[in-house]
Order: structure tokens, then sequence, then C-alpha cells
């Protein structure tokens, strides 16, 4: 906030910052320029700066995106130096963007424009974040399931109260956005920093309508990545299973040796079969299958916590940026040096 600037006063004319990560959107930027443009011009109090991060696109992006920032002044192309990811491009854009509050939305036209004068409402009644929830989306059936399912896992094994069916789409006060790219971790889930951070939010609904232009960029593998990337930054959860299920499966180990040992002392019969009657080499096999799967998990597990303290002790970026508006990164660019070449 500029010195001498009440919070009201700041809030009541405000510069808001839309930022739009693209990877290979061709089809869809001059289209979603055109449906921000008319929808903002709805709010003339409103003043707006456009951030679109080329996330190394390799098909016509670059040449759309020029051609907007010779069409528009408020325009600001940020070009990393190769496809860095869906969240640190999104990481990128939060670091250029200068608004008072900042909207985060995709490029495809699914995060409706529509909705972004009722969010710019929202937080002039004191919101610091207002946060898009699919009411209803379109797709298949089996990817509208598996967004349900991770959300209901995220939220059950997580530390935070992390907002179910709600992606990166949402407005940000200019304090959670300089909480957020204050935060020293490398490897960052959005929507999951933007709750850790706190602050008065509050949710709007909305229905996600159907991808008109392109493909989408998300692979069943990126989304799967992205999945476990929200359940393993935001909790150790998956550590205390791991150990009640050792402890469990322990138990149950010493409880069947010492019932397998009296049988075959005794001599009792179970299900009407003696010991000599019972040759066990199915058990076994079963019991050495279970044993490896549970171990295979549990290793599995421990992987991904070690693979994510790797990356972050190395201490490299979460992106370098290649150029703003065509011009090479440096001095006379006007980013600091810091966000400049990191996501820092």
């Amino acid at each position: 906030m500029a010195e001498g600037v009440s919070e009201s006063a700041r809030r009541a004319h405000p510069l808001i910052s839309i930022v739009v990560p693209c990877f290979n959107e061709e089809q869809s930027i001059a289209a979603l320029h055109g449906e921000l443009t008319r929808v903002l011009a709805t709010r003339p109090e409103v003043d707006c700066e456009f951030v679109f991060v080329d996330d190394g696109s390799t098909d016509g992006t670059a040449r759309a995106l020029d051609d907007l920032v010779g069409a528009d002044p408020r325009v600001t192309v940020v070009t990393l130096s190769r496809n860095f990811g869906h969240q640190p491009a999104v990481g990128a854009g939060l670091a250029r963007a200068s608004g008072d509050a900042v909207i985060v939305c995709d490029a495809d036209l699914q995060d409706p424009p529509e909705i972004m004068p009722e969010m710019i409402d929202r937080w002039r009644d004191g919101a610091d974040v207002v946060y898009a929830v699919r009411s209803s989306r379109q797709g298949s059936a089996l990817r509208r399931a598996a967004y349900h399912v991770f959300y209901r896992i995220l939220n059950s094994v997580s530390e935070l109260d992390i907002p179910a069916d709600c992606g990166d789409f949402g407005l940000m006060d200019r304090r959670v956005v300089d909480a957020i790219n204050g935060l020293p971790e490398r490897n960052r889930f959005v929507r999951g920093l933007r709750a850790w951070v706190g602050y008065e939010q509050t949710a709007l609904a909305y229905h996600r309508p159907e991808r008109l232009l392109g493909t989408s960029k998300y692979s069943f593998g990126r989304l799967l990545r992205l999945a476990l990337d929200g359940i393993f930054d935001f909790s150790t959860k998956p550590l205390t299973l791991i150990f009640v299920l050792g402890l469990v499966s322990s138990v149950l180990s010493l409880a069947g040796f010492a019932f397998f040992l009296a049988h075959r002392v005794i001599g009792f019969k179970v299900l009407g079969h003696t010991p000599e009657e019972v040759p066990g080499i199915t058990s076994v096999v079963l019991a050495v299958f279970f044993f490896g799967g549970v171990q295979l998990l549990a290793t599995g597990v421990l992987g991904e916590y070690v693979g994510r303290i790797y990356r972050e002790v190395k201490r490299r970026p979460s992106f370098i940026v290649k150029a703003v508006n065509g011009r090479q990164v440096g001095r006379d660019v006007g980013l600091p040096r810091q966000s400049a070449l990191a996501g820092e």
C-alpha cells in the first residue's frame, strides 16, 4: 500500500493485476484478452494490468502475446526460459504483478472473466482472498470423479483446510501475494500456499464450462503430480499412516506366529484340520506378497518426501525468466534481480 493511502481508498480505486499462465494457448489468447477487456471495462474506476506468462510454448503463443503487447499498453508478457510447469508459471506472474489485488486465471476461458467483478466487490467488502469454487464442471465422468476423490483425500490428510473443488482461479490481496512471494520453498502448490497464508478468505461458486479452444495441457501424469504435490507438501500424515500400518502388521504377525506355534506344539484342530494336514504354502506366499507390497509402498512414500527435501536443499529457482515484453532480463527491465531470475 502506498504511504498515506488508506485501506478503503486503496480498495475504492485499485490497480488489479490479471495473471495468466500460458502454455501452447495460441488459439485462445486473443479471445481471452477480448473477454477480459470487455468485462473489466464495466468497472471504469478499476485500473488493470495483464501479466501473461509464456511457459515455454512451442506453438504461436509468443506471436499472439507480442501482438497484445503492441495493441494494449496494459499487457506485460513474461517469457520463461523453458517449460517449467503451471505452478511455477503462476509464481512468475505473482512475482511480476504490481496490483493492489491479483487475479489468477487460466488462458483457456474455463475460468470465466464474468465473475471477476464480483471477486473485486467481495475484496472491496473486506475479503483478502476470494477463491472460486466449481459448483459444477464439464468434462468426462472419469476426470470429474478423479478431481472429486483428490480433493477429499487432500482434505482428509492435510493439516490445512484447503477448500475442495477450487483451483488457482481467484483474487488475492497485495498482502497475500507478498506473503506467498516471500515463502522460501521452491516446490509450490499455489492453492495450498494461499490457504496456509490465511487472512480473510471467502468462496465464490461458479460453473466451469467446457474448453472451447485448444486442448488441455494437463495430462493424467501432470494431474497426478499436482495431486501428489498437494498431499505431500501439506501433510506428514502419510508418514504416520506408514507407522500405524507397520505397527498393526507387526502385532498381527506376532499374534499369528504365536497362534501357529501353539497349533503346531499342542496339535489342536483348526476348522477340523490337524497341523500335519495344513501345508501352509498358500498362507506363506500371501504373507510374502502382502508384506512386500507394504514395504514397497512405505519406501515410495518415504521417497516422495526425500525427493522433495532433495529439490529444496539444492535451492534451484522455480523458474527462470528469459525476457519481459521481448527484452532480455536485466537492469533495464524493471524486475528485482531475485524475482527476475527465480521464483524466490
